[in-house]
């Protein structure tokens, strides 16, 4: 049996090694975003009944009634059960407290919330006013959004893509290397729903209250690896 000499064995040994860091490629992780502008096909609206009674059922039951009569008028501006959505019911004691005491029971407090989703924003503002004149007295919050943005979605999304590889290519001129295959694409979770703006309001009267629908901006983040060739 023939014997390799030492050195030449640990070289032999140490070929599969130093293969295997030569193929291992460097790699640029990048990250692009990218928007979209849609103008609004619909609205969401916060809105209810807050009454007042000297027992919780008294308050329950004057809300309750005041509720169906605002939700009677939705059903008639032609806002269909499912665009209507209760959001928060709530029934509190309420004190007086001007003795420094413990706090002398006055009555109770009731609250009941519905979002609504307006389909036909040329009406939102009368939706608005004819849901006040039936006995809504709270208003919470309004916001635009779209039936289906996927389209305005699909646009950011290839704005994102773009601007990351607009990125690779700038880092890799400038570090003097060129780009390689792509590795992996991630999308960061999206974050587009609209906020709604907040604010308090009384009964409305005549004539309807003017909305600007304006447009959504609605945005996306991918994360892009790249091999680099140097």
């Amino acid at each position: 049996m023939r014997f390799l000499p030492l050195a030449v064995l640990i070289t032999w040994l140490a070929l599969p090694v130093a293969t295997a860091a030569e193929t291992t490629p460097a790699l640029m992780t990048v990250t692009g975003e990218g928007q979209a502008a849609a103008v609004p096909d619909m609205a969401s609206l916060s809105l209810g009944v807050a009454t007042r009674g000297t027992t919780a059922a008294k308050a329950l039951g004057a809300n309750s009634t005041a509720l169906a009569a605002v939700l009677a008028q939705l059903a008639a501006d032609g806002i269909a059960p499912r665009d209507i959505q209760t959001s928060g019911l709530s029934v509190s004691p309420r004190y007086d407290y001007s003795d420094q005491g413990e706090g002398r029971l006055l009555g109770y407090d009731a609250h009941n919330m519905v979002t609504v989703r307006v389909r036909d924003l040329a009406r939102l503002g009368v939706v608005i006013d004819a849901a006040f004149a039936a006995g809504a007295n709270e208003f919470n919050g309004l916001s635009f959004g779209l039936a289906d943005d996927r389209s305005a979605v699909d646009a950011a999304r290839r704005a994102a893509v773009a601007d990351a590889r607009a990125r690779a290519e700038l880092y890799a001129e400038a570090a003097g290397v060129s780009l390689g295959r792509i590795v992996t694409i991630t999308e960061a979770a999206a974050g587009n729903a609209p906020q709604p703006m907040a604010l308090r309001a009384a009964p409305m009267a005549a004539p309807p209250v003017p909305i600007a629908a304006g447009e959504l901006s609605l945005g996306a983040q991918i994360t892009v690896v790249y091999e680099i060739i140097q």
